[in-house]
């Protein structure tokens, strides 16, 4: 499978509801490499590489969201493979 990186923006009720422990438990369990973050304008975004498959089925849980949140939009770009990556997903600030 190819590899890919993908640039994410989900908005909604996604800061103070546990939503970037939830993407990084998310990115673990796939295997997955990358970050998320809150943004200043109360979205949350993050960076994310690994097997398109297991990239399409992160989005697919960042819709869900949890419990606590209201996810309305998921936005995301693809970017270059960024080659010798870190293992492991963080949140960052």
């Amino acid at each position: 499978m190819p590899v890919k990186r993908l640039s994410i923006t989900i908005t909604g009720r996604v800061q103070g509801v546990g939503y970037r422990y939830f993407a990084q438990d998310a990115a673990n369990a796939l295997g997955l490499s990358g970050w998320v973050r809150n943004n200043f304008d109360r979205s949350v975004e993050c960076e994310v590489q690994g097997e398109a498959a297991d990239l399409k089925r992160f989005c697919e849980s960042l819709r869900e969201g949890p419990p606590l949140s209201r996810v309305t939009n998921v936005a995301s770009c693809e970017l270059p493979v960024v080659k010798g990556e870190r293992s492991g997903f963080e949140i960052t600030t």
